[in-house]
């Protein structure tokens, strides 16, 4: 490509602009400039950004599923939110870590390999604290756990795991099983050091007492099920799971519901002096003849037709006929006629 050339006008017009002033230097070189990224192709990314948007959205539907469950069980106000979604090598997040923490080492089943979960130990002290009857305060000492309180704390996150496990299921079907916990976060090695994983972070407020939960999940887990991590998967797979759960719920709760069923022997007509001079023993003289199938009230709507008989020794009815609702009646496009 040649550059071009000014000619001798437009070099004099040029630096007369510049000595006037009505031209910026500066503002010239810095539009020149282009946006660079850094780029480390020693640690290159592994996640794109909509699959770092999928992820974030699927926490996020286990943070507020938290925030219902550990209000619950540590009976106080609790509020969970991430704070962030990144991907980065494994060392650095090893060494962003206290000492002592607590650190649940998880399997991903079906997936060969392990996955983490690592509490604040102020957030972890706040928890055992409401939960064996304290007021969910943390004195600022970091410590061991005793065996009470390690089996305290397992319970909560094997809870989580179960809520996690929810939360991914408008995705790809994960187990998350605990496995041991532990306090040196040296002392798990997950994955090389070099490897990348990825990281989410959740702020976790317990009353007064605020603290992070890290999930850390190294990318060869993540490996087979990258491309179903997207958001447009996960829109789609959560509409059909809502529509289905829904479903379910609704039917599940109207299986509940308790409706008065009433067998009709027959319909008169009587005059209200008639009605006040029934005594016992008197015979009502009904419309119906002895062959005529019965009505089966449903609340307020004759649904059904029965035959009366008696099962061993006790009066029944055996349905005979369906008696169809506006509901049920096929619609014609021209609206509905009458015989």
């Amino acid at each position: 490509m040649t550059p071009d050339v000014l000619s001798q006008n437009e070099i004099d017009s040029l630096l007369e602009a510049l000595s006037s002033g009505s031209v910026d230097v500066d503002a010239m070189r810095k539009e020149d400039k282009k946006a660079v990224k850094l780029y480390d192709f020693r640690r290159p990314d592994k996640f794109s950004k909509d699959q770092l948007r999928a992820i974030q959205m699927i926490h996020e539907s286990f943070t507020r599923q938290l925030t219902t469950t550990m209000s619950t069980m540590v009976r106080s106000m609790v509020s969970a939110e991430i704070a962030s979604v990144d991907q980065l090598a494994y060392d650095e997040f090893i060494r962003s870590l206290v000492q002592p923490t607590v650190i649940g080492i998880l399997e991903m089943y079906p997936f060969s390999g392990n996955a983490l979960i690592e509490i604040n130990p102020n957030l972890v002290f706040a928890i055992i604290d409401r939960m064996l009857g304290g007021r969910g305060e943390f004195s600022g000492k970091v410590r061991e756990l005793t065996d009470i309180e390690r089996t305290v704390i397992e319970r909560v996150i094997m809870r989580m795991l179960e809520l996690l496990e929810d939360s991914w299921s408008t995705v790809v079907d994960v187990r998350f099983r605990y496995e041991n916990l532990e306090s040196n976060p040296f002392f798990v090695q997950i994955c090389p050091g070099s490897d990348m994983v990825l990281l989410i972070i959740l702020k976790l407020r317990v009353g007064d007492v605020e603290g992070m939960i890290s999930i850390c999940i190294p990318y060869f887990l993540m490996e087979p099920i990258m491309d179903k991590l997207s958001s447009q998967q996960w829109f789609a797979s959560t509409s059909k799971k809502s529509d289905e759960d829904a479903k379910g719920i609704l039917k599940k709760r109207l299986g509940k519901v308790y409706v008065p069923v009433a067998l009709e022997l027959g319909h008169t007509v009587l005059n209200v002096s008639d009605v006040m001079q029934l005594r016992a023993g008197d015979v009502i003289k009904l419309d119906e003849t002895l062959e005529a199938p019965l009505g089966v009230r449903i609340g307020n709507l004759v649904k059904f037709r029965a035959l009366p008989g008696s099962v061993n020794g006790r009066y029944a009815a055996e349905i005979s006929e369906i008696i169809p609702g506006e509901d049920d009646l096929p619609h014609s496009k021209g609206g509905a006629e009458d015989d």
